[in-house]
């Protein structure tokens, strides 16, 4: 199975199944010196952890990282910087009933017929549980461009229904289970996800994730655009299923004397890019929204079929997430951390410091 890196300069392959003895990283391209230690990167793991909340997956992981090599006295020595999480709470005969049914709306169908095997525990390889190393590796990578004044913040921004319209308030989405910016949707939450959960039926979400303190001159046209590989980051995230960056599908109805970003001596007079013009950083915060499917284990009875093709009655057991979306705002605050690092460093190579210029205009 190939393409499991992603990065040029900054380099993470991440590798395991869900219901394997472990799951692990490599990141090759970390600059030296940069202070690294197992309890920074676990605060960001529990963040994504399962089992915070009664709406969320019961799997308890302890998701305890081992840091293999890459690292001396507590900072990176510029070697590959090797990580191992340890699965300790996979139940595989859960998934023993559908060994040889595809669940819809899974990847079971897709993998059988592209390898001839697959790993049914968990959804092996495809399974969410993989994220877990790539918010492992977004922690370094967050660490470093902290220094440099770039800081990502992420949130719930719908679920179903129910959107968070009132002011957001950014300080408080990791005082509730949702990642929610607004206090007072939060029991609307609650309500919500108990009486979905009761159901037995999922539902989708759409998660933000803001870029401030990012400086002009990131992304390289016209095949490595800023924006087209933090998009292609997204898209690699389980479930996501639609990627905006600014303004996105709202600039159908917007007019180009609205949607242009006009510029005055004083900065921009709007955001509807995003922050990328041409493929670059323009110093603006970077704006991306992604929207998640609804989760497809589910216990009500479905039709599929069996590794004969016949059709069969299905009904998924186990422990899931009924919104998928309630803990991807760390994974996608990751994700953009990742494509942010190594944008910085290509720049840095190529162009020195030519291009980087502190952001110097507001909103």
């Amino acid at each position: 199975m190939s393409s499991n890196s992603f990065g040029k300069l900054f380099t993470v392959t991440t590798f395991g199944e869900s219901h394997g003895p472990a799951i692990g990283c490599v990141i090759d391209g970390c600059p030296p010196g940069l202070p690294i230690a197992a309890d920074r990167i676990e605060q960001q793991l529990q963040r994504r952890a399962t089992g915070r909340s009664r709406h969320t997956s019961q799997r308890h992981e302890e998701d305890a990282v081992e840091i293999l090599s890459g690292v001396f006295a507590g900072h990176s020595t510029g070697a590959p910087i090797a990580l191992l999480v340890r699965n300790t709470d996979a139940r595989s005969k859960d998934y023993r009933k559908i060994a040889e049914q595809f669940r819809p709306g899974h990847a079971d169908w897709t993998y059988h017929k592209k390898y001839g095997i697959r790993d049914y525990q968990g959804g092996g390889r495809s399974s969410a549980r993989e994220t877990t190393m790539r918010v492992a590796a977004g922690a370094i990578a967050r660490d470093y461009l902290a220094t440099l004044g770039i800081q990502i913040r992420g949130y719930l921004a719908q679920i179903g229904p129910l959107r968070t319209d009132h002011t957001l308030q950014l300080d408080t989405v990791d005082d509730n289970p949702f990642f929610c910016p607004d206090p007072a949707l939060v029991p609307e939450l609650e309500a919500f996800m108990d009486k979905l959960r009761k159901s037995g039926d999922s539902v989708g979400a759409r998660v933000n994730v803001i870029a401030s303190g990012v400086p002009v001159g990131l992304g390289e046209p016209v095949y490595g655009k800023l924006d087209a590989e933090i998009a292609a980051a997204m898209m690699s995230i389980n479930a996501v299923k639609g990627v905006e960056i600014g303004a996105g599908f709202a600039a159908v109805e917007q007019p180009g004397s609205v949607h242009r970003d006009e510029i005055t001596p004083q900065g921009f007079l709007s955001n509807h890019a995003g922050g990328v013009l041409g493929g670059i950083s323009s110093g603006q915060d970077i704006l991306v929204s992604m929207v998640y499917k609804p989760t497809s284990s589910l216990r009500l009875p479905g039709k599929t079929i069996n590794t004969d093709g016949e059709p069969v009655e299905i009904v998924t057991t186990g422990r899931h997430d009924p919104c998928v979306g309630i803990r991807a705002t760390p994974i996608a605050e990751a994700m953009l951390a990742l494509v942010l690092m190594d944008q910085y460093l290509r720049n840095r190579a190529q162009c020195g410091d030519v291009g980087i210029i502190k952001p110097d205009i507001s909103q």
